[in-house]
């Protein structure tokens, strides 16, 4: 018969969760993202994230310090699924005009496939940023996306096809908003029009509607 101290030793999911160590942060970051997401942040239980990552708290708070430090690596790495999307564009290798247009329609559809961004990015907004000022790795982790679109801007001006007063911060926010707005709003928006601007034609409409607004504000 086995001792209680030997059936403790069993090899178990949280035992397994500790020899790999990555494979355990990807486990919490997936179950805070859905806890939060469905809770926002001070709704959202530690113990139930644990459950959902089959993992113990003890072994949660190791990796993660902290329920604040938690949802601030759940920001992180959503930012982190847009920026890498954006650095395979390969913006450099078009024509301006065609990098505009590629990277307006990578926005609208990285926000259509993952909703969760959308509901995190408000539940951040109702704190004003307060977890993510603590960040330090968003201002590194955004500098590219500006560089390229500085990059595209700049080429766009000198084959004279791009206009030349145009802030590559102040254009990306305009492209995020039309993307964002329509998409975090599209259920409230079908009501009041009575319109289905879910529905697939109604997006694709949609999209390209917003990439010809920015296309024709940008064209010298």
């Amino acid at each position: 018969m086995q001792t209680p101290s030997q059936v403790s030793k069993r090899p178990g999911k949280q035992q397994t969760a500790t020899r790999d160590p990555e494979r355990s942060r990807r486990s919490i970051l997936k179950a805070a993202t859905d806890e939060f997401v469905a809770h926002g942040f001070s709704g959202a239980s530690v113990n139930e994230i644990a459950a959902r990552a089959a993992i113990n708290k003890r072994m949660l708070y190791h990796y993660f310090g902290n329920k604040e430090e938690l949802f601030l690596a759940v920001l992180e790495s959503t930012y982190a699924q847009i920026r890498t999307g954006e650095r395979t564009l390969e913006l450099d290798h078009l024509q301006p005009m065609q990098a505009i247009e590629r990277l307006v329609r990578f926005s609208y559809d990285h926000f259509f496939e993952h909703p969760d961004f959308l509901t995190l990015l408000n539940i951040e907004n109702m704190y004003q940023a307060r977890h993510l000022k603590k960040s330090a790795k968003i201002q590194q982790m955004h500098s590219p996306l500006v560089a390229q679109i500085q990059d595209v801007l700049k080429r766009g001006q000198v084959d004279g096809v791009l206009r030349a007063d145009v802030d590559p911060v102040e254009l990306y926010i305009t492209i995020a908003s039309l993307c964002f707005f329509h998409m975090s709003n599209r259920h409230t928006l079908s009501v009041i029009f009575n319109q289905e601007l879910a529905s697939p034609d109604a997006l694709d409409r949609r999209r390209e509607h917003v990439v010809a607004v920015i296309t024709c504000f940008l064209r010298a």
